[in-house]
């Protein structure tokens, strides 16, 4: 074989050797001309891609008794399945517990009343009330109570006009300017049309009351017209001996359609009996009684009875302590502690709470005349200046008061079983008493207060035949005394309280 022969089968076994397995050459290129590193790959000419099957096939495969069979099974499980969430869903609606259905309520059984028996006192006139609605909306009331704002002299009955507003409080567009406003935030308006306000008798002469409701029943439909949403009138027993007390409930029932709210007739009774008030919310018509049993009834077992008897009437039923004279709480709550304590007392009891302007920050009366009301309450003397310390101790605990306040409308607001919920006695003795507010699944609450001048223990029990258990222990929800922390668990049958203090438990629904 010649050289040239040799060399170009050399040639020939170079080019089939792997690219990367060929010698390098000087400028590091493999001996076939490829870089080094790079990988040749021959691509099938014929390369076979999947089609899968075709109909024929398929069809030809899904009728063999193998996959009729599969098919027959997963049918057949799926409906099993289906049937057996359905039933389930069905036996969890039938054993879980019915809810049980809302009362009908009206806005005013909705929050608390706030009752400026004297807009002068409270805010320089009717014009200041306007100006002050944003700090009384804060409070979460549903309802204010104004006046009497009416012209009136003391037991002179030719001098009564209850269309025109005393000049010293404001004139009639100031009073439309309240209204509009206080719409706007969800708050209603009654006006207090007593007649005789400033007398000794609210209905001046007993024997000529149906002269005066005459002008009441007058009075009350051009203040309907102009958008008020209720009338408060007082000595509700003497209103409703006199023959044109029902052309005034008539007049209060007359929808209109520029207001849709449903107006209010409330009506307050100052010492009578429980069963007095109840037989008067059962037959006067009145929508909302206001009496004054808690301040008539001082103990605590009096008080218990009282509730006991008009519970189911809750309803219509309002309570307060000094609302019903349109005084200050303070006036029979002599001390910061029992404030606090009646005002815990009045947002769980079962009915509508009514205060009077300035409850919230504990106002003291001086006197016979109406105490002028105290802002800025919240305002801190500004840095450097002389600082009274008998006025800034005052000052903290007006706040203090006002953020207790705030703190109890709130809750009453949310919670169904302080709003609407049944009520259950369980203590009471001289100078003490305790009960439960349930409402169906949701959150129950026990109050218990002590508003004697010593401690007492109090065994919280429910009579057998109510239906109902307590647990062993409630959580602390609000207390005036600083030793029962909020959230801490006390046990329900020995609780004790100092003097003049309260607290409310609460403890969830289990089945």
């Amino acid at each position: 074989m010649s050289k040239e022969t040799e060399i170009d089968m050399k040639d020939v076994e170079l080019n089939e050797l792997d690219p990367e397995k060929q010698p390098m050459t000087a400028d590091g290129q493999a001996a076939g001309g490829e870089k080094n590193g790079s990988v040749k790959q021959k691509v099938p000419e014929d390369e076979v891609t999947f089609t899968g099957l075709s109909k024929e096939e398929l069809m030809k495969v899904a009728g063999t008794p193998g996959w009729v069979r599969t098919r027959w099974v997963l049918l057949v499980l799926f409906w099993l399945g289906w049937l057996g969430m359905l039933a389930g869903a069905i036996a969890i609606i039938v054993q879980a517990p019915r809810c049980k259905p809302i009362p009908e309520m009206n806005w005013w059984n909705e929050g608390p009343l706030y009752q400026i028996s004297d807009v002068d006192a409270f805010a320089g006139g009717i014009a200041g009330v306007e100006a002050k609605l944003d700090e009384i909306n804060k409070l979460k009331v549903k309802g204010l109570i104004l006046g009497p704002l009416h012209t009136s002299q003391a037991d002179k009955l030719p001098a009564l006009d209850l269309q025109v507003i005393d000049p010293t409080y404001g004139e009639r567009k100031d009073l439309v300017a309240v209204l509009e406003k206080a719409h706007k935030k969800g708050i209603s308006v009654v006006l207090d049309l007593t007649p005789n306000y400033r007398g000794a008798s609210p209905w001046f002469n007993n024997d000529g009351v149906s002269d005066v409701m005459e002008k009441v029943m007058n009075a009350a439909e051009y203040w309907l017209n102009l958008k008020v949403d209720g009338i408060k009138v007082s000595d509700l027993t003497v209103a409703t001996s006199s023959p044109e007390w029902s052309r005034l409930q008539s007049a209060l029932r007359i929808n209109s359609t520029e207001n849709p709210r449903k107006r209010l007739l409330m009506g307050v009774v100052e010492n009578a009996s429980a069963d007095a008030v109840s037989q008067l919310v059962n037959d006067s018509g009145v929508d909302l009684v206001l009496s004054n049993l808690l301040g008539s009834k001082k103990g605590g077992v009096e008080r218990i009875q009282a509730m006991d008897i008009l519970h189911s009437q809750q309803m219509s039923l309002a309570w307060g302590l000094g609302a019903a004279q349109r005084q200050q709480l303070s006036e029979q709550a002599t001390s910061p502690g029992l404030m606090r304590l009646y005002q815990l007392l009045l947002f769980t009891m079962p009915g509508t709470p009514v205060f009077t302007y300035g409850d919230e920050i504990g106002l003291q009366a001086l006197g016979d005349e109406s105490p002028k009301m105290i802002w800025d309450v919240e305002t801190e003397p500004a840095e450097g200046a002389a600082v009274n310390e008998t006025s800034e101790a005052a000052r903290t605990e007006r706040v203090a008061m006002r953020k207790w306040f705030r703190s109890l409308s709130d809750l009453r607001g949310k919670e169904r079983s302080l709003l609407h919920g049944d009520y259950y006695s369980l203590s009471s003795s001289s100078s003490s008493l305790s009960f439960l507010r349930v409402w169906d699944q949701s959150e129950r609450y026990i109050t218990a207060v002590n508003f004697g001048s010593s401690s007492e223990t109090l065994a919280l029990k429910l009579a057998p035949t109510e239906g109902l258990e307590l647990p062993e222990t409630g959580t602390v929800k609000l207390s005036t005394d600083e030793e029962m922390v909020v959230d801490s668990r006390v046990p329900l049958d020995k609780i004790t309280l100092k003097p003049g203090q309260a607290v409310l438990l609460q403890f969830p629904y289990t089945g």
